[in-house]
């Protein structure tokens, strides 16, 4: 199930400036997350975004959760 939902996740240097996106449309993965935490839910973010769906939204949070899963953090700037 989990490779499934990421393969809604695309990559292409045209599209968002190679951002991750949800199946090539332009809505990057950033995106949807800060939408989230901004406290809309799932619905109503479908309700606005029509050519989204509900898995792609599970996608963008699995995809999230699968970049945390680092094994340690550098401080690279002050």
């Amino acid at each position: 199930m989990d490779d499934k939902l990421l393969q809604r996740i695309t990559h292409d240097p045209d599209i968002c400036h190679g951002k991750p996106c949800i199946r090539k449309l332009r809505y990057p993965v950033e995106f949807i997350l800060e939408l989230l935490s901004s406290g809309m839910t799932t619905e109503e973010i479908l309700q606005d975004y029509d050519d989204l769906e509900r898995e792609d939204i599970l996608a963008a949070l699995l995809f999230a959760a699968r970049l945390s899963q680092v094994k340690s953090i550098h401080k690279i700037a002050s």
